[in-house]
């Protein structure tokens, strides 16, 4: 009898301790889903400054199969002219997976833009990485590839 006791004082302490990761993952996936909003509307408005804040010093970014520097990212940016009526950035499908102080996002995303005046669509998957640094997350890496129609 004192064995089925403790046997359910420990299912109901594990049960406890996972539900409150749950809850501390949840909040992980909440504030990482928001970043992501937060670097799609800053990626809209061309806003260097609000990509700097969210993008770590040594963060590595791969599109079309070439890395680019944070340096290199944010000085496209800035060189680029927005428009805000043909470039957009609208974000569909995203996973967010959360391990400690790391979670790792997987989605696909539509980027609308002016091509010759005319305009273009394209959808792209991507992943990135976020980190927790100084308990601040912050994004250390990122890919991203056009998704074939």
């Amino acid at each position: 009898m004192k064995t089925m006791g403790l046997l359910l004082a420990l299912i109901c302490s594990t049960s406890l301790a996972t539900s409150a990761q749950e809850v501390a993952d949840g909040g992980t996936v909440a504030t990482i889903r928001a970043l992501e909003r937060q670097w799609t509307e800053a990626q809209s408005r061309n806003d260097g400054g609000a990509l700097d804040l969210i993008f770590d010093n040594a963060l590595v970014y791969l599109e079309y199969g070439e890395l680019v520097t944070k340096g290199e990212y944010l000085s496209r940016i800035r060189s680029t002219k927005p428009q805000p009526l043909l470039d957009q950035i609208a974000m569909e499908a995203m996973e967010v997976r959360s391990f400690g102080g790391a979670a790792i996002v997987v989605g696909t995303y539509l980027e609308t833009s002016a091509q010759d005046g005319k305009p273009h669509a394209k959808r792209w998957r991507f992943v990135d990485t976020w980190v927790k640094k100084k308990e601040r997350w912050t994004l250390v890496a990122a890919a991203a590839t056009p998704l074939s129609k």
